[in-house]
C-alpha cells in the first residue's frame, strides 16, 4: 500500500508530496531469512560451549586443546564478518548466502560426527568461515530490502537477534547436551539450514557473477585482513593462558598480527576499493556507534563469562541451571518487542543508548554484592534490569549504525559494525582474563596472611573444623590435615567471590565512560533516518 508522506524542500520553501511504499512480502521474507541465518550463527558458539566438556572428553581433548573447538570458530568468523560486503558484490547476495548456508549444514554434520580433535577443529573453523557471512548480511538485507519507515521494525527483528541468541544458547545447549547428547548441539543446525536455504530462494532474485570484482581487489587488504584478524583472535583468546609474552607461540602470532594489520593498512592508501572501508571511521556520527557497540559487545560477552563460571563454581548449578538464570534477561526483550519498532522511529536515540547504558551499568553494580551463598533469587532483579538495558542500548545502535552511511555503504558498515562488536568481547575477555588472574592471586595472598594457622581466627576455624571430621575418624592428625582442605578451599572460594565483584565493577565503570558518545549519536526523524547524509 501506497502512503502519502509530507517533504519540506527548505531550499525551495515549498512543500512537496512523495510516494512511500511498504515493502513487499517477498522482501519480508528477505529479511526473515537474514535474520534466522543471523539467530543461528550467533546460537552457535553458545551452544557449543554448554557442551564443551562432554566434546572435550569425546574427542579426546584436553582442557587446553579443546579450547581450540571455541578458538576456531571466532578466528573464521571474525575474518568473514568484514569480508561479507565484497564477497556479495562478488557473487551476488543470494548466491553468497545459499552456498553459505549449504556449506555451514555440512559443517555443522562434519563437527557432530567427530571423533578426533583435528576433525573437529576443521569443522568448527568451517562453520565460522560460514556462520560469520550471515550476520552482517542480515543487516544488509534489513537496510536494502525496506524503506526508511519501515526500517525500525527491521532493525528491531536483528538486533532483537544479536542480543537473543547468546542468552538461549546456553539453556539450549544444556538441554541438548543432558537429554540427547552433544552430537545435537550441531545436528540441530539441519533443519534450520533446511529452512533458512527455503526462505533465501523465495525471497532474494538472483544476481549475475561480478568477476571483474573479484580479479580487481584489494588483495593486499583482503590477504593482510585475514592474517591480521586471525592471528590477533588467537592471542586474545589463549595469551593469558599461555602466559602472553613468556610464550614463543604468542610473540610469533603477535608479530604476524601486527604484519596482517599493517599491510591492512596500507592497502586503504593504495587500493583503488579496499576490502573494508576504514575511511567511514572518520564519519564522527559512525565512529561514536562503533565505540560504544565495541564496548558494549565486551561487556556481553565478559558477562556472558562471568556468570556462568560463578554459577558453575562457586553456586554449583549445573549447565541447565545456569542457563535458566541468563535467560531471566531475555525477559524484557520478549516484553519490549511489541514497542520496539515504535520507541526507534519516535524516541531520540540519544535518550535509548543513554538509558540503555545507564540501566545496564546499573545491573553489573547489583551484582557487586556477590557472596558464596548468591544463587538464581538473587540475579532476578540484576538480570531484569541487564536484559533491559541491553535491548535499549543496541536497537538504536543498530539503527544509528545505518543512519550514518550512505545506502552504497551499507554492506561496509555492517562489516564494521559486527567486527568492532566481535572484537570487543575478544578483547575484553583477554583484558578480563588478566585482571581476574590477577586480583585473584591479591585476594588470595591478603586472604591467607590474615587467616593463618597461628592467627586466633585460624586456630578456632581449624580447630571447629577437625572436630567436626575427628567425629567420623578416629586419626587425630588426618582430621587436622582434613580441616586445614576444607579452609584453604574456603579461603580460595572466597578470593574468587571477591574478584568476581571487582569484575562487575569494573564492566559497569567502562558502560558509563560510553555516556559522552551517546551524545555524539545522530538525531534523526524515520523518514530521514537513513538518507545517509
Amino acid at each position: 500500500m501506497a502512503e502519502i508522506v509530507l517533504h519540506q524542500d527548505m531550499a525551495a520553501g515549498a512543500a512537496r508530496y512523495i510516494p512511500r511504499t511498504d515493502a513487499t512480502f517477498r522482501d519480508w521474507i528477505a529479511v526473515l531469512a537474514g535474520a534466522l541465518g543471523a539467530l543461528m550463527a550467533t546460537l552457535d558458539i553458545s551452544i557449543t560451549n554448554a557442551a564443551l566438556p562432554q566434546i572435550q572428553g569425546a574427542v579426546g581433548a584436553t582442557g587446553t586443546e579443546g579450547t581450540w573447538i571455541s578458538t576456531g570458530y571466532l578466528m573464521a568468523e571474525i575474518v568473514m564478518i568484514p569480508l561479507a560486503a565484497w564477497l556479495s558484490r562478488v557473487f551476488g547476495m543470494r548466491r553468497f548466502l545459499l552456498w553459505n548456508a549449504g556449506l555451514f549444514t555440512l559443517f555443522s554434520i562434519m563437527c557432530g560426527m567427530s571423533n578426533s580433535l583435528p576433525f573437529m577443529i576443521i569443522g568448527r573453523i568451517g562453520q565460522g568461515f560460514t556462520g560469520g557471512a550471515m550476520i552482517p548480511t542480515a543487516q544488509t538485507l534489513v537496510r536494502t530490502r525496506l524503506p526508511p519507515h519501515q526500517m525500525p521494525t527491521g532493525m528491531a527483528i536483528f538486533g532483537l537477534i544479536v542480543i537473543f541468541g547468546p542468552l538461549i544458547g546456553p539453556a539450549v545447549g544444556g538441554w541438548l547436551t543432558e537429554n540427547l547428547s552433544w552430537h545435537w548441539c550441531f545436528f540441530v543446525n539441519v533443519p534450520v539450514c533446511a529452512g533458512l536455504i527455503a526462505l533465501l530462494t523465495i525471497g532474494l532474485p538472483k544476481q549475475a557473477l561480478r568477476w571483474n570484482e573479484f580479479v580487481q581487489a584489494d588483495w593486499l587488504g583482503i590477504g593482510g585482513l585475514a592474517l591480521g584478524l586471525s592471528t590477533l583472535t588467537v592471542v586474545l583468546e589463549d595469551g593469558q593462558r599461555e602466559r602472553w609474552f613468556e610464550s614463543p607461540m604468542i610473540i610469533s602470532l603477535s608479530i604476524m598480527a601486527a604484519l596482517g594489520i599493517t599491510m591492512l593498512l596500507v592497502a586503504q592508501r593504495t587500493a583503488i576499493r579496499p576490502v573494508i572501508q576504514l575511511r567511514l571511521l572518520l564519519n564522527r556520527n559512525f565512529a561514536s556507534v562503533i565505540l560504544i557497540v565495541f564496548t558494549v559487545g565486551s561487556a556481553l560477552v565478559c558477562i556472558s563469562y562471568l556468570l556462568p563460571q560463578f554459577l558453575a563454581g562457586v553456586a554449583g548449578y549445573n549447565a541447565s541451571q545456569s542457563g535458566s538464570v541468563l535467560l531471566l534477561s531475555g525477559v524484557p526483550a520478549v516484553l519490549l518487542m511489541p514497542l520496539l519498532p515504535m520507541l526507534l522511529g519516535k524516541v531520540d536515540p540519544r535518550l535509548m543508548v543513554t538509558v540503555g547504558l545507564l540501566a545496564f551499568a546499573g545491573s553489573c553494580f547489583l551484582d557487586t554484592n556477590l557472596t558464596t551463598q548468591t544463587g538464581q533469587p538473587e540475579f532476578f532483579w540484576s538480570q531484569i534490569l541487564r536484559g533491559a538495558g541491553q535491548i535499549l542500548a543496541m536497537m538504536p545502535l543498530n539503527q544509528a549504525s545505518m543512519a550514518a552511511v550512505a545506502p552504497e555503504d551499507a554492506g561496509d558498515a555492517a562489516g564494521l559494525y559486527n567486527m568492532a562488536r566481535n572484537m570487543g568481547g575478544s578483547i575484553g575477555l583477554a583484558v578480563l582474563g588478566i585482571f581476574i588472574d590477577r586480583r585473584n592471586q591479591a585476594h588470595l595472598a591478603h586472604l591467607r596472611e590474615s587467616v593463618t594457622a597461628n592467627s586466633v581466627m585460624g586456630q578456632e576455624q581449624i580447630g571447629a573444623r577437625a572436630a567436626n571430621f575427628l567425629a567420623t575418624h578416629s586419626d587425630a592428625a588426618h582430621a587436622k590435615l582434613q580441616a586445614l582442605g576444607q579452609l584453604l578451599q574456603q579461603i580460595k572460594q572466597q578470593a574468587v567471590v571477591m574478584t568476581y565483584c571487582e569484575s562487575f565493577f569494573v564492566l559497569g565503570i567502562a558502560l558509563l565512560l560510553c555516556l559522552p558518545l551517546a551524545l555524539l549519536l545522530k538525531k534523526s526523524d524515520t523518514g530521514d533516518a537513513y538518507a545517509g547524509h
